[in-house]
């Protein structure tokens, strides 16, 4: 069978037995704090296990895209070096929401693989949990009587919690699991050797394919478990390991999932991939396997993050997702020599892969390749020279532990994650010093933390049943209750408590809104709501202490001053995307949204800066739907069909149900959860700000509307008339400007020519200055120039000389300034950096720069350390 053709029997054998199939969550999570990704099938369904929301049906199944790269579940490393790990795989799963348990789920297994696939019995074995006692859970005896129906009692291996007790994270939803494991090795390596002894023994061909896990329990905050309102089935078979054992081969990238892509990377590169089939293999042909295996593995997990929204950057999942993408592309340079971006090239075929199942990674293919490319291409610049400066950091290390701080100035200036430095290292037979990097990242900052919070309580319940509300769309103040309460430790506001209210008019963020703030007021007391956020489909309110009397009653305040300056900015959202789509092309698509009280930021698809001339009609159109007077025209729950025909826009990434809210303002129609005026006609004004690149082929917009237009012509008005004082009041100010800027443009003419005859006069008077130290032309001076005129003078000074080692320090206006000159002959020669120089160098001026091997400048703020820079300079000599 193909893998299309699996994925669909299994999805036609759980719908044959009443299970509603559902589409695919997006791979990024926006709605779950407690994950980057979505890295299990169960993911998406976890408020159905903590009983805060109700399935549409008690049966469900799917195939869900996963991604485990970071935190508890994380398989980035082993990717490549085997046969059967992943970052983004499928996870085929069948889910029961207090429905059927054990009996159904694990006959159900056993039919579908012995049966429908036709898988041979005596390659299967199965697994349950053998209990624990010091957290009071059993060992699994009904599992256990089920599978004897089934397979001998040698076939059953009991497991310890680490392989059958399956978690999700450090709290939340678990229970005991019973897996299934195939053994697809030779009959005679079967006769040789049992497989069940390889079971769990990380066996390249003694794997698990399905895992039924049997939800009982909830892990609290302390640790301990309690057992959940009802029981559930929660099961994962892996799709890329299913395709193996179908299709008779023993590794994931020898079946159709895969070798479509291996095609095209050897293709491109002129190489070959060997099957793991073969024997014996050269190590060379060795590294050029695993390579190949990284790069079509990541491809995928890349593309699909994209697809669904994820950008690559420097911080949180988008640092993951990029992180990814180097680790590709350093395999590709280093072992699959490829010099220019062509990781993009394999999207177009994994759209033609794919794309009927997952039709965004169709519609958004131009999108995913050009951000790759783009990508590729700026890694690709430093890449080189990365390698090069670690080859010399690895040749100056006595023993086998590289510097921490060396580590980190790869990733802080040529962008090498700190795993793929650890990676090249390990090729090398050398470690680094992981707390030395901790430390240079604290110092510097480098990367913003996000302001996270943990839980360091569990739920306090003071009312039960799920009858949480939300009323804000019509009301901004509601008498409530608080259903649930508890603590959490934030990083940015130090001990919050996060509040449950039974009909909150509050909105929480989400859809790029900010969540409201307001106050709880009492008859005693009033609390400050400083935050409101979605979780597991309850809204938290968070305040930094607890009403007194947690069981009063309330009145919810919204901050109304706040939230109407938001809506404002949420409806002029809307209108600019339909005039981006109008002026700009239907190829306009919302890639991500801000909407604040004070501005509006609205990131989206295109592959050109918008003109001037653009945005004055982006302008003009959302003020002339201002103009118009639209009413709201708002439909709550509309069936998602009926409002698609309807020509709603749905964001790609986003999760919709099968009913969602529409909101329209004339020919604007999106799928919106959020707060929005009345009528445009409230929006007063908009006004664009800025517009700018984000990433390739995306695009960012700030604009403000309402009382922020008013205060931005007030300060453009006083800004004008502080210029008419400072120009004398002239009649014309236009005219005035571009005379002074006329006069200013002769004048630094003049300074240029008296700048470059300086320049001359120093290069015959410095000339003589020039050492030769250990055959290098070494000069390392202040001078008394501003910075352009000390490059002209390094050039000068290096017109004629071989071997030449240049360090100038200016310090204009009492602004410090290194700059580096290193000849050609140095720099492929000895290993000389000009950017590492003035790095290292300009620590001492409070400072940092960079530029190309032979000629780097750097900037600070501490001019008396311009001697020492100099003074240090001669070490990279001597």
């Amino acid at each position: 069978m193909t893998s299309q053709e699996i994925r669909k029997k299994y999805l036609d054998f759980f719908q044959s037995k009443n299970h509603l199939i559902v589409p695919s969550a997006p791979i990024v999570l926006k709605d779950d704090p407690t994950l980057m990704f979505n890295n299990s099938g169960m993911a998406q369904f976890k408020e159905y296990f903590l009983g805060n929301a109700t399935p549409k049906s008690p049966r469900i199944a799917d195939t869900q895209k996963c991604l485990r790269v970071s935190g508890k579940h994380n398989d980035l490393e082993d990717v490549g070096f085997d046969t059967y790990h992943h970052t983004m795989f499928e996870m085929l799963g069948n889910w029961s929401f207090g429905d059927y348990f054990k009996k159904e789920a694990l006959a159900w297994a056993w039919e579908f693989l012995t049966e429908v696939l036709k898988l041979d019995k005596d390659r299967l074995y199965v697994s349950v949990f053998e209990g624990n006692p010091s957290e009071n859970v059993p060992f699994d005896q009904e599992a256990f009587d089920i599978w004897k129906q089934y397979v001998s009692e040698d076939r059953i291996i009991l497991g310890n919690k680490k392989d059958n007790f399956w978690e999700m994270g450090d709290q939340g939803p678990c229970g005991p699991c019973s897996e299934i494991h195939i053994d697809l090795r030779s009959d005679a390596d079967r006769a040789a050797v049992s497989g069940r002894s390889l079971v769990n023994a990380d066996h390249p061909q003694v794997v698990e394919i399905w895992n039924n896990v049997f939800m009982e329990f909830n892990r609290k905050a302390d640790g301990s478990l309690e057992k959940l309102p009802a029981q559930h089935v929660d099961t994962g078979m892996g799709f890329e390991r299913l395709c193996m054992a179908m299709q008779g081969v023993t590794s994931n990238y020898d079946t159709d999932v895969f070798t479509p892509l291996i095609a095209k990377v050897e293709q491109i590169t002129g190489l070959k991939y060997t099957s793991n089939e073969i024997k014996n293999i050269s190590e060379e042909q060795n590294k050029t396997n695993i390579a190949m295996r990284v790069v079509v593995d990541h491809v995928r997990a890349v593309a699909f993050a994209i697809a669904d929204g994820q950008l690559p950057s420097n911080t949180g999942a988008g640092y993951v997702i990029r992180r990814i993408l180097r680790r590709a592309i350093r395999y590709g340079f280093t072992f699959l020599n490829t010099k220019e971006p062509f990781i993009n090239q394999l999207v177009a075929v994994l759209a033609e892969q794919m794309g009927a199942f997952f039709p965004e990674i169709k519609t958004q293919q131009n999108l995913v390749t050009n951000v790759i490319r783009e990508e590729e291409a700026s890694f690709l610049r430093t890449l080189e020279q990365g390698l090069q400066l670690l080859d010399k950091v690895v040749a100056e290390t006595s023993g086998k532990e590289v510097k921490g701080e060396k580590v980190f100035e790869l990733y802080d200036t040529f962008g090498f994650p700190k795993d793929l430095t650890a990676l090249i290292l390990k090729e090398k037979g050398y470690t680094y010093n992981e707390t030395e990097f901790d430390s240079e990242l604290e110092k510097q900052k480098a990367r913003s933390r996000a302001a996270s919070e943990v839980a360091t309580d569990d739920w306090t319940i003071l009312m039960d049943g799920n009858i949480e509300q939300f009323v804000g769309y019509d009301q901004t103040e509601n008498q409530v209750k608080i259903t649930r309460y508890r603590k959490v430790d934030s990083k940015k506001d130090g001990v919050l408590y996060q509040i449950v209210l039974d009909a909150t008019p509050f909105y929480p963020e989400g859809g790029g809104q900010v969540g409201d703030k307001g106050t709880l007021v009492s008859a005693n007391e009033s609390i400050e709501i400083i935050d409101t956020k979605k979780e597991n489909n309850l809204i938290l309110h968070f305040a930094k202490k607890l009403p007194e009397h947690v069981s009063a009653g309330f009145v919810a305040q919204v901050n109304t001053d706040l939230r109407t300056s938001t809506s404002k900015n949420h409806s002029a959202t809307h209108l600019m995307h339909l005039a981006l789509r109008s002026i700009l092309g239907t190829h306009v698509e919302q890639k991500g949204s801000l909407v604040s009280p004070n501005y509006l930021r609205f990131d989206f698809s295109h592959f050109s800066k918008v003109t001037d001339g653009e945005l004055q009609q982006v302008e003009t159109f959302v003020n002339a739907r201002i103009a118009e007077q639209l009413a709201l025209v708002e439909h709550r729950n509309i069936p998602i069909e009926q409002a698609l025909a309807q020509g709603a826009m749905a964001l790609f990434g986003e999760k919709y149900g099968d009913s969602v809210r529409m909101i329209e303002f004339g020919q604007s129609k999106e799928l919106c959860g959020g707060i929005h005026v009345k009528n445009t006609a409230d929006i007063w004004h908009f006004k664009i700000v800025s517009e700018g690149a984000v990433a390739a082929g995306i695009r960012r917009i700030e604009a403000i509307t309402g009382d922020a237009v008013k205060d931005f012509f007030n300060q453009q008005e006083s800004a004008l008339a502080a210029i008419k004082e400072t120009l004398k009041n002239p009649q014309d100010t236009l005219k005035a400007v571009v005379s002074l800027q006329e006069e200013n443009a002769k004048l630094a003419k003049q300074i240029e020519a008296l700048m470059k005859d300086k320049v001359k006069a120093m290069k015959t008077q410095m000339a003589s200055e020039i050492q030769d130290i250990n055959g290098v032309s070494f000069l390392a001076k202040q001078v008394d120039l501003d910075a352009p005129g000390a490059k002209d003078l390094a050039y000068e000074l290096a017109q004629n000389a071989q071997n030449m080692f240049l360090l100038l320090a200016t310090a204009d206006e009492g602004k410090p300034m290194l700059t580096c000159y290193i000849s050609k002959e140095l720099v492929d020669g000895k290993g000389l950096n000009a950017g590492a120089v003035v790095r290292e160098l300009g620590k001492y001026i409070q400072g940092g720069g960079g530029g190309q091997p032979f000629f780097a400048m750097a900037g600070g703020k501490n001019v008396d350390g311009i001697a020492e820079a100099l003074k240090n300079a001669i070490h990279f000599i001597q």
